[in-house]
């Protein structure tokens, strides 16, 4: 099958320069060239697109409609956005426009899922345990009953961009200042957990898999959050993933349960990962979830993956058999 890999390397495929532009920090080195390779040794035949401008043009050519108007192609979407708002809802919005099947979230789970607030507002109405939380674009108002510290993050971005632990009141205006002067958006102020932090990564749609748990070992570093500078390899330290997380299954299962009741309120499709603590109680706490993770060899996906006995080519074409099936009804021919 044709597949087109869409990402966002080059940003100046743009008719004008607004809104808030893509960090550079969303674009981990080296997981494009995995996925062609990974799609190639599945016998497909791959192009390499840039989701901007140019997009739909390139696709046309690359994969023509059949006389039964069945689309000749697929996309694996990898693509982050360039600029503006909910950028990961960009490229799916495009796609379904031009009626070119993809695999990921749709436009609306990409923005329930990016969108911080949201989500929590979801997983609070879903009844999934999160923690308590207020948004703020000054710093000075009121935190209600939130107890500190607190964590302060951006609203939209991934990569833990923005994300700081505030540990009195006095600190929490700068924090968020920051914040938003950096990117242009609320902060998110949430209470920090205490305790474990564990990943759980899914794949599927109508029946979850959900893969072994990982958990980030901190060591016996002071500072236990998984940052945006420990995330580019900038700090000087490595940080390690314990896979499969030492959980009891009780525990497990709870953790599994609520991170599907997670996928479903922020309607993902095919693949996500779902970031979680658990409090010095046994208390699970989801924190986001990420509808498109990263899927780089390294990856913390790629890790619950490869516990699982996928390997890693196995495992992007399951992932692209699990949205074919999710649009035809049938696996990957």
């Amino acid at each position: 099958m044709r597949i087109a890999i869409v990402s966002n390397f080059d940003h100046t495929g743009v008719i004008n320069r607004f809104g808030q532009p893509c960090p550079d920090e969303y674009r981990p080195g080296g997981t494009i060239e995995s996925l062609v390779a990974a799609l190639q040794e599945g016998g497909h035949e791959t192009l390499l697109c840039e989701g901007d401008k140019r997009l739909l043009a390139a696709l046309e050519r690359l994969m023509p409609p059949d006389p039964q108007a069945r689309p000749s192609g697929f996309v694996f979407n990898a693509a982050e956005g360039i600029q503006g708002e909910y950028r990961y809802s960009h490229v799916p919005a495009m796609l379904e426009l031009a009626g070119v099947p993809y695999t990921g979230s749709s436009p609306l789970g990409h923005g329930l899922a990016q969108d911080k607030v949201l989500t929590k507002r979801l997983l609070r109405d879903a009844g999934v345990p999160t923690p308590n939380f207020c948004v703020m674009r000054r710093g000075t108002e009121s935190t209600g009953d939130l107890r500190f510290p607190v964590v302060v993050k951006s609203r939209l971005e991934e990569c833990s961009l923005g994300l700081k632990l505030v540990h009195e009141p006095a600190q929490l205006r700068q924090a968020v200042e920051e914040a938003v002067a950096q990117y242009g958006q609320d902060a998110l102020v949430e209470e920090y957990i205490e305790g474990r932090e564990i990943y759980v990564a899914l794949i599927g749609n109508g029946e979850l898999e959900v893969l072994p748990l990982v958990e980030q070992d901190f060591g016996d570093r002071e500072l236990r959050l998984f940052t945006s500078e420990d995330k580019q390899n900038i700090t000087g330290t490595t940080l390690q993933e314990i896979c499969p997380a030492q959980i009891g299954r009780n525990l497990a299962t709870m953790l599994g349960d609520v991170s599907v009741a997670t996928f479903r309120a922020c309607q993902c499709r095919d693949y996500a990962r779902v970031d979680l603590r658990i409090d010095r109680s046994g208390q699970p706490f989801v924190l986001e979830i990420n509808a498109m993770p990263w899927l780089g060899t390294t990856s913390i996906y790629a890790l619950a993956a490869t516990t699982a006995g996928y390997s890693y080519p196995s495992l992007v074409n399951r992932i692209l058999d699990v949205a074919h099936t999710r649009y035809y009804g049938i696996g990957v021919p």
